[in-house]
């Protein structure tokens, strides 16, 4: 797993695992820190097409301003331009599959709208997740859309990307074991051998693994509306150890 850190945050090895810290500061930084293992790799060429991620992690605080969590993804709103050793990468649609937690600034569900099913959880601490194709005709619809209608918009797109959700409730700040068991079929979400949500919803591979904490939000709810940003932050923590990769 590789770490990396943005200025006022840190990864640091403790003695089973990682410390990863954010310190208090106010809205006009970005403070990330993260592992992960696809980072230096081409969206094409992310490691896993199916596996299993065990852990144990805690928190510093059941509610923290930004997001944080663990498991696979395909780094979706990922933009580089091959730069610096950075591989090139374009935003994609979003592929992803684990323990999220964001807070109430952030709304990260495209369900829910004047015309499609109730919104799934899209904020507090929930497993999650999304499975979207490559490209797809509502996605022209949905472009056209946009300068006219963020609901119809929405609504497009809530066609297109598959998702699944449910909500966690238990005290994050306490050491738990959690285990993500991705194959094609289906996803299962455990904390401390128990199996806390399943579904079918199985994300499109490749995807790496990620964990991280961070104080940025990013919200577009069923009215439409289209907000993200950076958020004023006390000092915050996630502390992982015990990390096991099975992948196949």
């Amino acid at each position: 797993m590789k770490e990396s850190a943005t200025s006022g945050a840190s990864v640091e090895k403790t003695k089973a695992g990682f410390l990863l810290r954010i310190q208090k500061g106010d809205s006009l930084r970005y403070r990330d820190a993260q592992l992960d293992d696809y980072s230096r790799l081409p969206r094409a060429e992310f490691p896993h097409h199916s596996l299993r991620l065990n852990l144990s992690a805690r928190a510093s605080a059941k509610s923290t301003l930004g997001t944080w969590g663990f498991g696979i993804w395909n780094d979706p709103f990922g933009l580089s331009l091959g730069f610096g050793g950075h591989p090139f990468r374009l935003p994609a649609l979003p592929n992803a599959a684990w323990f999220f937690y964001a807070s109430q600034e952030s709304f990260l569900s495209f369900r829910g709208g004047f015309d499609t099913p109730p919104q799934l959880p899209a904020n507090g601490f929930i497993a999650q997740t999304f499975r979207s194709p490559k490209f797809h005709p509502l996605l022209l619809l949905a472009g056209l859309a946009f300068p006219f209608s963020r609901k119809k918009t929405r609504s497009l797109l809530s066609r297109v990307i598959n998702e699944d959700s449910a909500p966690i409730s238990m005290d994050v700040t306490q050491w738990h074991s959690y285990s993500l068991q991705w194959s094609k079929t289906r996803v299962v979400w455990e904390v401390d051998n128990i199996p806390v949500f399943e579904s079918p919803v199985s994300p499109h591979p490749p995807l790496g693994v990620i964990i991280w904490i961070d104080n940025q939000f990013a919200s577009f709810t069923p009215d439409g509306k289209i907000s993200a940003g950076i958020l004023p932050n006390e000092d915050s923590w996630l502390e992982v150890r015990d990390i096991e990769i099975k992948s196949s």
